[in-house]
């Protein structure tokens, strides 16, 4: 019988779980409730005797085995709902496979993988039997959900995408990593946002591909689902360019270790969204152009910064913009926008004439350099929509009171609270703008800790974060929870020596594990930081 409990956000309860689970093991053993079991009211039976005429005694009752009701597997993100049953659960066998539904042969490769990683066989699209996992895809929900059903000695992952049914497959491998087993019941489980991701700066400091792929698939097991990649600044552009390969620095990634990052990503259903940051931090392409650098009215160039009342200077990051769109098959292109030097001085229109005489061409007699740059990011914005993708930038190239507004079409990555003429988040949500989160406050982990920054502690996130954190420690009102598409946890490398990849890799695994429950499931979690933390090095080694 089971018994329709239902238990919505069921934290990670590490210590009853784990006991709740030893008497599940105790019991698929062969223990019952007594040395004769239960008697299912039949009573003691009654004693042999030798009279011939006494009736035959009632057979002794068969034992039964009896489970306590089960609670929510143990895994990170916790799971939003768990319908307790009783029952022994699942656990990987010999004699298991992975199978795939008919019709849903599409979930070969996530088949195949899970199999790998349970150590049991792949079987394909055939019937389901005793001790399987059944994927299948199907029914209603939202997208990226998954129903997880454990019953009579087999597991069923459904849902309605690839995506969904994959990360049943990442409960699935949690649990039994974590306890041996998945427990009785169903699970019901979808994200709170759709972008949940790693941001990765590979211009300042060089990261192999090697080193990406561990992330993706430590990002993978995590729920997450995009990775962002800053591959372009003042100290280095890190892929090879056909277009312009004058630009490209001596370490960098060749296009053959892009693509086998972008086919392991495809993969495991995670988005990678390139960026080439103008009209600021361009130092790297701007060495092999000098002549289009942005010079002040003494003619002293200002680092990183390119002319965009040149011509030539939009044509470059064009033609770098559709190669790369190219390159990279994903939905998002980030241009960048962020600290353009022009904007940084008194009198921006003083100090720099000819982007005041350009702005007042294009945009007549009132427009300024704000405008220029304003300008300068919708068009960056409309040559990436013109590939197909939708355009990110960061919030500090967005302005108020300027001739010239952003388009809506551009999501907002708001960082930063602290640039000239800072926006509080509230006026891009008022403005009706679609806002992601990547809070410096909380998300940034800068090599080196430069202008105050100190490395974000997982403990922190977990405990004080949640999307609606935009900016320093205060939330937005909740109503604007549906135009914050999610969240990013970023690494930027300001002081590239300060660490090795492998101190980077420890330093944010568990910064990165507190944002992926965050975004998972962004209400305050049951567990304790304690008992959160344990979780997670069990279920991920």
């Amino acid at each position: 019988m089971r018994y329709a409990i239902r238990r919505p956000h069921v934290g990670p309860t590490f210590v009853a779980a784990v006991v709740a689970l030893a008497t599940v093991t105790a019991c698929s053993n062969g223990t019952s409730d007594g040395p004769a079991g239960p008697t299912s009211g039949a009573g003691t039976p009654s004693p042999v005797t030798s009279a011939p005429t006494s009736p035959s005694p009632p057979p002794s009752p068969t034992p039964t085995r009896t489970y306590p009701l089960s609670v929510a597997p143990l895994t990170v993100p916790a799971v939003r709902s768990h319908e307790a049953a009783r029952g022994p659960g699942w656990r990987p066998t010999p004699q298991a496979g992975v199978v795939v539904a008919a019709g849903s042969e599409g979930l070969a490769d996530e088949g195949r993988l899970l199999a790998g990683e349970l150590k049991i066989a792949y079987r394909g699209a055939v019937a389901a039997r005793a001790g399987d996992v059944e994927l299948a895809l199907g029914g209603k929900g939202a997208p990226e959900s998954y129903t997880l059903t454990t019953r009579d000695d087999r597991v069923r992952i459904t849902g309605p995408d690839q995506a969904g049914v994959f990360y049943g497959t990442r409960t699935l491998k949690q649990s039994v990593k974590g306890s041996g087993a998945m427990p009785e019941g169903t699970v019901t489980d979808a994200p709170a946002k759709p972008q949940r991701g790693l941001n990765l700066d590979i211009a300042r400091k060089f990261f192999t591909a090697e080193w990406i792929e561990a992330r993706l698939r430590e990002m993978a097991d995590l729920k997450l689902n995009q990775f962002g990649l800053h591959f372009s600044d003042d100290q280095g552009f890190r892929i090879a360019s056909d277009t312009h390969p004058e630009i490209v620095s001596a370490q960098h990634l060749t296009k053959a270790e892009v693509r086998r990052i972008l086919a392991l990503a495809q993969t495991l259903h995670i988005t990678v969204v390139p960026e080439i940051d103008s009209p600021g931090h361009l130092g790297a392409v701007l060495r092999a152009y000098p002549d289009l650098r942005l010079l002040n009215v003494q003619g002293v160039p200002r680092q990183g910064a390119i002319d965009i009342s040149k011509p030539a200077s939009a044509r470059l990051i064009d033609e770098l913009l559709r190669e790369y769109a190219g390159l990279f098959p994903g939905g998002w292109f980030h241009v960048g926008a962020d600290e353009y030097q022009a904007l940084t001085v008194r009198n921006p229109a003083a100090s720099y004439p000819q982007l005041a005489a350009a702005a007042r061409e294009k945009y007549g007699p009132q427009a300024g350099v704000q405008d220029l740059a304003e300008g300068w990011l919708n068009d960056r914005a409309a040559v990436v929509r013109d590939t197909g993708k939708v355009a990110k930038a960061w919030n500090d190239g967005f302005f108020r009171g300027g001739v010239v507004t952003a388009d809506k079409r551009i999501e907002v990555e708001y960082w930063t609270g602290k640039e000239i003429g800072a926006r509080p988040p509230i006026e891009y949500l008022q403005e009706g703008r679609k806002v992601v989160n990547l809070n410096d406050e909380f998300l940034y982990y800068v090599l080196g800790e430069p202008n105050q920054f100190t490395y974000p502690t997982g403990r922190r996130i977990y405990e004080q974060w949640t999307p609606l954190v935009l900016r320093g420690t205060t939330p937005v009102p909740a109503r604007y929870g549906p135009q914050i598409l999610g969240g990013r946890f970023a690494v930027w490398c300001d002081l590239s020596q300060a660490q090795t990849q492998a101190q980077v890799a420890d330093g944010i695994r568990m910064p990165l594990t507190a944002t992926a429950q965050k975004l998972w499931d962004a209400r305050t979690p049951t567990a304790s930081w304690e008992q959160f933390r344990a979780l997670a090095v069990k279920v991920r080694g």
